[in-house]
């Protein structure tokens, strides 16, 4: 746990940002595919009440790990059922791709100004802007997964619910305790069950160096 003040501002803004954004683009996709659930439930916005879990949101700053409320949406009301949800769940982690991305170009731009690369407090915004760069990439990578109830497993459970309801639910039941296991154990521990700290690190230093930035 930590609770130093310099964490809290690197790392709070930019995951409720994130999550925020994240789960907005599940609400904005599934509103353009045809689906009003999302727009009926208040979803269809920026404050970010309407869509931090209470809980989830404390394990965040206590843990270093948690969830947003997720977005409900009717697949009844989709013109290509399978292919909509799949569509529906990769928005938000390519929303918090872009804006990582965008973080990065706005430190960009900073940076080709003397103020923000002479004064200490123009270079800590960057800094900043940089960190909230990696965490949203974090969450890009993270939401990835193939594991449920992440983003990434609906790429294949849309499917396998069709074919194997059953099996569909088996795995979710013990994915969601395996990703959990596995949450506990890389933060605890130097163990790296998942190799997610590359991946990231290497999506960061590829936008630094095509933005020619150092």
């Amino acid at each position: 746990m930590n609770f130093d003040l310099f964490w809290l501002l690197k790392s709070l803004p930019a995951v409720v940002i994130g999550l925020t954004v994240h789960e907005l683009a599940h609400a904005l996709m599934a509103y353009f595919l045809g689906d009003m659930t999302a727009k009926n439930d208040g979803r269809l916005t920026l404050n970010p009440l309407k869509h931090i879990d209470p809980l989830g949101f404390i394990l965040i700053v206590i843990a270093g790990f948690g969830w947003a409320k997720p977005v409900n949406f009717n697949p009844a009301n989709l013109r290509n059922k399978h292919r909509d949800e799949i569509l529906i769940s990769l928005a938000g982690p390519f929303s918090n791709f872009l804006l990582a991305v965008l973080f990065l170009v706005i430190a960009r731009g900073l940076f080709a100004l003397p103020y923000f690369t002479q004064d200490p407090t123009g270079l800590t915004v960057i800094n900043l802007l940089v960190a909230w760069s990696v965490i949203n990439f974090g969450l890009f990578v993270f939401n990835l997964i193939p594991i449920p109830p992440l983003d990434g497993s609906h790429v294949y459970t849309t499917f396998l619910a069709k074919i194997n309801p059953q099996l569909t639910q088996t795995i979710y039941k013990y994915g969601t305790v395996a990703l959990l296991l596995i949450i506990i154990i890389q933060t605890n521990t130097k163990v790296q069950i998942l190799p997610l700290s590359p991946l990231i690190k290497g999506l960061t230093n590829y936008f630094i160096s095509l933005l020619q930035f150092r």
